[in-house]
């Protein structure tokens, strides 16, 4: 069995899966001022649900960003937190990833663009494509993924469709397809992760570590060396 959640998408979201990727329990909560304090006890009512405790919980699942960073932080720390008091594994899944699965869900799209605002005239983006039913992300020319820092008014490579709430922020070709209103749960979440974590295994939660992308916007103006 799988515990998978969701700080990151302004709401708190917890489900419970097995192997197979189907829902035992799952629940959302729209919004994100609560958040600390809805996961604890939405992932025990999530728990007692599914009949299960956290013994029985294989592996934690997380949206490890970017996104957010409250959200991430929190998603973090309850993760770590519960992998080290009960020696689960973990594994992160990246929001964009998330966003194209749930694309993928919804709208039977074989291959996308996530895009999701990160304010300050910029959003994360990655390219992500289908296989064996899970979005991945295509590979640069250097091997990495496409995860990045887009301006606004940025034009995509390929015409193909975007999707996330950072669409409609960047530069379109004419008749190009966008698909704003994705919002994935930790259902997608999960799934995500399980696959994952059958591929790849998991992690300790020392290695369990959150991807901001904009590594310097949570720190103090003095930290940033500004006025």
């Amino acid at each position: 069995m799988f515990l998978a959640m969701d700080t990151v998408f302004d709401q708190c979201s917890v489900a419970i899966l097995d192997a197979s990727g189907q829902v035992l329990s799952s629940h959302t909560e729209t919004g994100k001022r609560q958040q600390t304090q809805q996961i604890l006890p939405m992932i025990d009512a999530a728990l007692s649900e599914a009949q299960l405790k956290l013994a029985d919980i294989q592996a934690l699942i997380f949206n490890r960003g970017p996104g957010a960073f409250s959200g991430i932080r929190i998603n973090t720390a309850v993760v770590q937190a519960l992998s080290v008091a009960h020696d689960i594994p973990c594994v992160g899944v990246s929001s964009l990833q998330a966003i194209a699965q749930a694309a993928y869900q919804q709208q039977r799209l074989s291959e996308v663009y996530s895009a999701l605002d990160a304010r300050m005239q910029q959003v994360y983006f990655g390219h992500y494509a289908v296989i064996d039913n899970m979005m991945q992300p295509v590979n640069q020319d250097n091997g990495e993924d496409t995860e990045q820092l887009l301006d606004y008014d940025s034009r995509t490579a390929l015409d193909i469709s975007i999707v996330g709430n950072g669409a409609g922020l960047l530069s379109l070709y004419d008749g190009q397809i966008i698909h704003a209103d994705i919002h994935p749960d930790a259902t997608v979440i999960g799934q995500l992760g399980i696959a994952q974590f059958m591929a790849h295994g998991g992690t300790e939660a020392a290695q369990a570590l959150p991807k901001y992308l904009r590594n310097q916007a949570w720190k103090t103006l003095k930290e940033q060396g500004k006025a």
